[in-house]
């Protein structure tokens, strides 16, 4: 088979101009810009930029309602992590049998993930709503997104339910790849169905929890915005504010460009250095086959 060459040295680099010209537009320049506004005060009218050097990043700090903020989305994150990721391997689990109509039920299972986040949040707004929601309706509870502490339950409900899908089709897959001779022969040295779950499939599941892990870390502090939005805009009283929606009140809202920006920083940092302990400690405990 004759293999491919470009002629011309060129040609590879005039290619990948359009791809540099939109890592440089929508992702290098509004990085840089925004650890430089970090360190400004922005006047929200004019524009009017002011050197403050670390005034943003000690306000943040300072303020209890974003530390509150913190908090609030360190837990949201786990428990949107810890359950998402048992329950649609638990599912995956169970779409793996040898089951009549299984396809169908696949199908119905991954569908949510084809949903964007807002109109996941308008459907469990439409559960929930304390005015016509169909569950007050049936239950006679109508403070499910009106009191602080059933509104986050409910968040962490729909933005697992979201992600489900995705997790589902990943473990679908690698279930697919562990091979069945190392069941069987752990079914012939007396292993029962407990230690062949834990001591082969799930070794052979670990790179791909390992990879939902960090993108279930991700989902959590940054894809969550819009069903939050939707569903309860950070209410009652900052119940479910989590960081990323209290990043986009201040600088859409309330229009504070340079402490919006440093809390920008911070959250990318926080997400960086949750991402990079993963790599250092669960990582280690990754069996790639």
């Amino acid at each position: 088979m004759k293999q491919s060459t470009f002629d011309n040295k060129y040609l590879p680099y005039i290619l990948l101009i359009p791809t540099f010209f939109i890592l440089v537009v929508f992702l290098f320049y509004p990085a840089i810009e925004t650890f430089r506004l970090s360190f400004f005060k922005i006047h929200p009218w004019t524009g009017a930029e002011k050197f403050a050097g670390f005034y943003n990043f000690v306000k943040i700090f300072t303020n209890r309602d974003y530390l509150r903020s913190f908090i609030l989305s360190a837990f949201f994150a786990l428990i949107v992590i810890a359950a998402g990721l048992f329950l649609s391997l638990l599912i995956a689990l169970l779409l793996n049998q040898k089951i009549k109509g299984m396809r169908f039920y696949r199908s119905l299972l991954i569908w949510p993930y084809a949903l964007s986040p807002a109109i996941a949040g308008a459907l469990f707004n439409f559960l929930f709503n304390p005015a016509n929601g169909v569950l007050c309706y049936f239950t006679g509870f109508r403070t499910w997104l009106t009191n602080g502490n059933t509104a986050i339950i409910v968040v962490i409900i729909a933005a697992v339910w979201k992600n489900l899908g995705y997790n589902i089709i990943f473990y679908l897959t690698s279930l697919r790849n562990v091979p069945g001779a190392a069941l069987e022969s752990a079914s012939i040295d007396g292993a029962g169905s407990v230690k062949k779950f834990i001591y082969i499939t799930f070794a052979f599941l670990s790179p791909t929890t390992f990879f939902l892990f960090v993108m279930n870390t991700i989902y959590a502090y940054f894809a969550s915005f819009g069903l939050i939005d939707v569903l309860t805009e950070g209410g009652p009283s900052g119940s479910t504010k989590i960081l990323i929606y209290y990043l986009y009140k201040d600088f859409f809202v309330h229009s504070k460009i340079g402490y919006a920006a440093a809390e920008s920083l911070v959250l990318f940092s926080l997400v960086v250095g949750v991402t990079a302990l993963q790599f250092r400690t669960a990582g280690k405990k990754v069996h790639y086959q």
